[in-house]
């Protein structure tokens, strides 16, 4: 999985992982983001399946996800995260 940050936007690439692995990751990424973090936007792709999509979208659940917005880009979600 590869992140980077932006000001308070960190960026999440979770192409080629299994659902089960990146959600695992991406729970564990929402409960260390610090609270400097406002947004983070996942990268998962839609060509190959709508798999990692649909976990983000639809599975993934945490306590700091506010809401989700959907993006022009297919291939992306953006989660943003409550205050801590």
């Amino acid at each position: 999985m590869l992140t980077s940050q932006k000001g308070s936007v960190l960026t999440v690439d979770i192409h080629g992982m299994r659902s089960d692995d990146a959600k695992r990751q991406l729970e564990r990424l929402l409960s260390r983001a610090g609270k400097d973090v406002r947004e983070i936007v996942v990268i998962h792709g839609y060509s190959h399946g709508q798999v990692l999509k649909n976990m983000v979208r639809l599975e993934l659940k945490h306590t700091r996800i506010q809401s989700r917005l959907l993006s022009l880009n297919e291939g992306q979600t953006r989660l943003l995260l409550k205050e801590r």
